[in-house]
């Protein structure tokens, strides 16, 4: 199922909603320390927030926020993925998930989210970067938004 995003304006959301960013706001500015803490001064309850947090986006944030899927084909032997999720940090890419199918014969995929909107340079440097890599038989990317 495709997931569709809404522009609405803030004068007609619910008040968990507005709470929410709110809440989000603090803890990003360093307002509040903790999620109990900033919940309460937005005067919403904890439960709220969790249940709306994953869904709600401040516009710019939203804006900010690019995800990269890679698909890779790895050697099996030591170090090959400590490399390559090395190399993703270095270039300020953020893994944010990770599968690896079980091994067989001699390597394994590995699929990564990577957060690239901090990333330094093109996603497509990277991949060339991830491809030249020893140990990294196939690196492609499989999903961006």
């Amino acid at each position: 199922m495709t997931k569709r995003y809404y522009v609405v304006r803030e004068d007609i959301l619910p008040e968990a909603i507005i709470k929410t960013i709110q809440v989000k706001e603090m803890l990003s500015r360093g307002e509040a320390l903790t999620v109990h803490e900033a919940a309460e001064r937005a005067g919403l309850s904890r439960s709220a927030f969790y249940k709306y947090k994953d869904g709600v986006y401040a516009l710019n944030e939203l804006e900010r926020e690019r995800i990269a899927t890679i698909s890779m084909d790895l050697d099996h032997r030591s170090g090959v993925l400590s490399k390559v999720l090395s190399m993703v940090a270095s270039l300020d890419g953020n893994v944010l998930t990770m599968n690896q199918s079980i091994p067989l014969q001699g390597f394994a995929n590995v699929v990564i989210s990577v957060d690239i909107s901090q990333l330094t340079g093109e996603l497509s440097s990277l991949v060339e970067l991830l491809r030249s890599q020893a140990g990294v038989r196939k690196a492609a990317v499989i999903g961006q938004g």
